[in-house]
């Protein structure tokens, strides 16, 4: 590596039969090259998921939010945040703080962790596929009730529903569920850590990323005072950045997105990891190419073992590459490379430790 202070990051997963966490159906875009729709997870989920992992595993409640609406129509307005690095998924996901009629200055800070979606390894290496479902309690009649309301809100008697269902085959001890699209395929996401801002807060007063309160209390805390590319800032001390860091290279690879569908659960394993300084390499590392085997395009996933990133393949990518064979230990390799990685930058003066 040449000591960039940007770490990349590419993990290639796969996931079977499922919906990524979603209140509308799943997610999809359609791809204009190959045109098919594909299934996606967005970046802003990814990184909830990584941060609700990396919360557990320091054992630490999120920074609390207050939610503003105005009366008498409740209509939605600010969402507050402490904007408060000693909170960790502040320090790690950012916020933006602005307040209604502009009378405080605007406090943003841009999470030090930039992330993509989880999207396929190439769209024709992914699916969606509709199932009929329905939620049905038709075989037990004398257990459970049915009720039917007129137009007025009044409850129909037996024999006025024997009425309506004269003719008809309906059964209404059978509710139909819609929109139940699930999500096949090899997927991966990127994710690139500016070591610059990871554990420093700036002091700029003209665009300001903490309050004047704040910045005192910080100081009273022990959080150090030195600069980066951006100025001068506070920056958390080796006790909080040793903590952060070993529980960061864990929730970068053992995050899981968690369905709100307990029927469409997938373990989503990771197959391969990609580490690099460069971006090109990792996009390089783990890729698919079009395979003129078949009539029709066809892709097949890749791994490059010679594209300069550091590479950790679990025992799964033998069942997807023919050739390749993974290590059980593979993900414990790339958590402590990550650690390393992370360890290796001096902070304080802002430059890699030889």
């Amino acid at each position: 590596m040449n000591n960039q202070p940007f770490l990349y990051f590419r993990g290639l997963r796969k996931s079977d039969h499922t919906v990524f966490v979603v209140s509308d159906g799943q997610k999809k875009y359609f791809d204009p090259v190959f045109r098919v729709n594909v299934p996606y997870s967005s970046g802003q989920q990814v990184k909830r998921q990584i941060i609700e992992s990396l919360l557990r595993i320091l054992n630490r409640e999120p920074a609390p939010v207050t939610f503003y609406f105005d009366a008498p129509k409740l209509q939605e307005r600010e969402v507050i945040t402490p904007a408060d690095p000693n909170y960790i998924d502040q320090l790690i996901g950012g916020w933006m703080v602005s307040l209604k009629g502009g009378e405080t200055k605007t406090l943003k800070r841009r999470s030090p962790l930039s992330i993509s979606a989880l999207h396929p390894l190439h769209p024709l290496l992914s699916g969606l596929n509709n199932e009929s479902i329905t939620f049905d309690r038709s075989d037990r009649p004398h257990i459970h009730k049915v009720i039917v309301r007129n137009e007025n809100g009044e409850i129909l008697s037996e024999e006025e529903i024997n009425k309506l269902l004269a003719g008809s085959d309906r059964s209404l001890s059978r509710k139909w569920i819609p929109d139940n699209t699930r999500a096949t395929g090899l997927f991966v996401y990127d994710i690139a850590i500016d070591l610059r801002t990871l554990f420093c807060v700036s002091t700029n007063k003209l665009e300001p990323e903490i309050t004047p309160a704040t910045e005192e209390n910080l100081r009273n805390q022990g959080w150090i005072e030195t600069k980066n590319s951006f100025g001068k800032c506070l920056l958390a001390p080796k006790t909080i950045r040793d903590q952060i860091i070993n529980a960061l290279a864990k929730a970068l690879i053992n995050w899981r997105i968690t369905s709100n569908q307990s029927r469409t659960f997938s373990l989503m394993e990771n197959i391969a990891i990609a580490i690099s300084d460069n971006a090109n390499k990792i996009a390089f590392s783990i890729r698919a190419e079009l395979s003129d085997a078949t009539d029709r395009p066809t892709a097949i996933p890749v791994i490059d073992e010679t594209s300069g990133a550091y590479l950790f393949l679990t025992p799964l990518v033998s069942s997807i590459i023919p050739g390749f064979s993974g290590s059980a230990d593979a993900l414990d390799k790339a958590e402590q490379f990550l650690i390393n990685y992370l360890n290796s930058f001096d902070y304080e003066k802002q430059e890699f430790i030889n």
